[in-house]
């Protein structure tokens, strides 16, 4: 029992990343690294749930539910900034548990971020697909939502795969050419609409509240059945319940923290990436939502893609082409990022002994994870392929605030343990701002319905039972070896 709570220590971490075989390489800037937070962050929310809540729950103050998505995550963005300069290891959430929390928690960890990232990229590989079909007119039986196999899916899927595996720097210009051109047709968003903006479509800017539908079984939020809360529509509740759902948006950040190990100077620009990364997308969520809501009258955008809609009303249908363009290169930069992250949380446990150890091989001549970035795209292609993801979306939402939670309770823990350690970048108003985090994080989580909690559930015992019997039992921290370092690491 003793060894669930057993840590690895910030200098035996930072002694692994050396070990022959298993060091990547170091080749990323704050520059590629803000480009990787920009390039997952951006993606179908943007394009679909600007409309749809504005519509739904806040109207044109959509615009003030974005702020505050954008506050939760700067919350945890801070404190994935301090572990990430303290702990600059491959793992993100994962590594930093381990060294605080223990091997069970680090594991549940590792467990719970494979199904935020492995999952998350199969259900956006088949949104992908979905704009292609739809942008090229291309047949149902070979991509879209009616596609069986869905062929588009699995293509991009396995074409990214190969990117990831030759090199991050070379994952890095992709992504950046993609970013490029999701930005511009964002910015080609705002600047065109800011002409057809009318000032009648902000009135009122809060609509009055309104008592919503009460939803029942497995579909209604956790908080509703716990506390039996009356859902409101509009109103000051109504923008709270929008920035819970436009969050999800915001989801991506944290995978720049699984890039640590592959910075050149990690102390000073994995902060910079993520921080970077969250204030550049928050100020482009907010303009976007701004004009979209002026150009028309925030009732008209309840539908699938709301920005061509918008744009649709005012007499400029030509640009709808140009936005599913941005669409389509904007959810490809995101696959490819959260591949990347999923190889690298897996290939840190199995560094650490928690997974097979054949899965840390390390490509001798691109300095990648090959073995594991192999396995994860072979499994996000069938799962992409295959499965209809629509239902279990939802997942990459709740496994996300569950790492938040942990990575802002660590921060705390970590301050206690080892106040000695160099800490390129300190969270101010430690512990109420992690604690503010944790509580805004498990806000969310009760927000989202009771299926997603039971799917979560089940996949949490799941993975205890492959601990129990793999594990636990393997892990390297078990056998303990001499020659780790017990002095403490160079200050940055």
């Amino acid at each position: 029992m003793s060894s669930l709570f057993r840590t690895k220590s910030i200098e035996q971490s930072m002694h692994d990343t050396d070990e022959p075989g298993q060091r990547l390489r170091k080749n990323l800037s704050a520059v590629d690294l803000t480009v990787f937070g920009v390039g997952v962050i951006i993606g179908t929310g943007i394009f679909v749930l600007t409309g749809q809540q504005a519509a739904r729950n806040a109207g044109p103050a959509i615009v003030l539910s974005f702020a505050l998505a954008g506050v939760v995550c700067a919350l945890a963005a801070l404190c994935y900034a301090e572990f990430a300069s303290t702990v600059p290891v491959a793992g993100s959430a994962y590594t930093f548990s381990y060294a605080t929390l223990g091997q069970f928690i680090a594991w549940i960890i590792g467990w719970d971020l494979c199904l935020e990232l492995a999952l998350g990229a199969a259900v956006v590989s088949r949104g992908w697909s979905a704009y292609l079909q739809d942008l090229l007119n291309l047949p149902t039986w070979l991509a879209g939502d009616k596609a069986v196999p869905d062929w588009g899916a699995i293509f991009v899927v396995v074409a990214l795969t190969v990117v990831s595996i030759l090199g991050a720097k070379l994952s890095g210009r992709v992504t950046g050419t993609l970013v490029v051109v999701k930005v511009a047709v964002v910015l080609f968003v705002i600047g065109l609409g800011l002409f057809f903006v009318k000032a009648a479509n902000y009135q009122p800017f809060i609509p009055p509240a309104e008592t919503a539908e009460r939803q029942s079984g497995a579909d209604a939020p956790l908080l509703q059945i716990l506390v039996g809360m009356t859902p409101q529509h509009f109103g000051w509740f109504g923008i709270v319940a929008a920035a819970s759902i436009v969050f999800f948006a915001y989801i991506g950040f944290d995978v720049v923290a699984t890039t640590a190990e592959e910075t050149r100077r990690p102390q000073r620009d994995v902060p910079w990436g993520i921080i970077g990364s969250l204030v550049i997308c928050a100020v482009l969520y907010m303009a976007t939502s701004f004009v979209v809501t002026g150009m028309v009258k925030y009732t008209d955008l309840d539908t699938a893609a709301p920005l061509a809609k918008a744009f649709d009303v005012v007499g400029q249908g030509w640009a709808a082409d140009l936005i599913a363009l941005g669409a389509v290169c904007g959810i490809t930069s995101v696959i490819l990022v959260l591949l990347l992250g999923q190889s690298r949380v897996s290939f840190a446990m199995a560094r650490d002994g928690l997974l097979p150890p054949v899965l840390a091989k390390v490509h001798p001549r691109f300095g990648t994870p090959w073995v594991m970035s192999t396995i994860t795209g072979v499994i996000v292609a069938v799962l992409a392929g295959f499965v209809p993801l629509s239902e279990l979306s939802e997942l990459t939402s709740i496994g996300t605030l569950f790492a938040f939670v942990v990575v802002s309770l660590g921060v705390v823990v970590l301050r206690r343990k080892r106040p000695d350690l160099p800490r390129a970048f300190r969270v101010p108003g430690v512990p109420w701002l992690p604690l503010a985090s944790v509580l805004a994080s498990l806000w969310l989580m009760l927000n989202l319905p009771v299926v997603t909690w039971v799917r979560f559930l089940i996949w949490m015992v799941a993975g205890l039972v492959l601990y129990l019997v793999y594990g636990m039992r393997r892990a390297t921290l078990a056998d303990p070896r001499p020659d780790t370092p017990s002095t403490p690491a160079p200050r940055a």
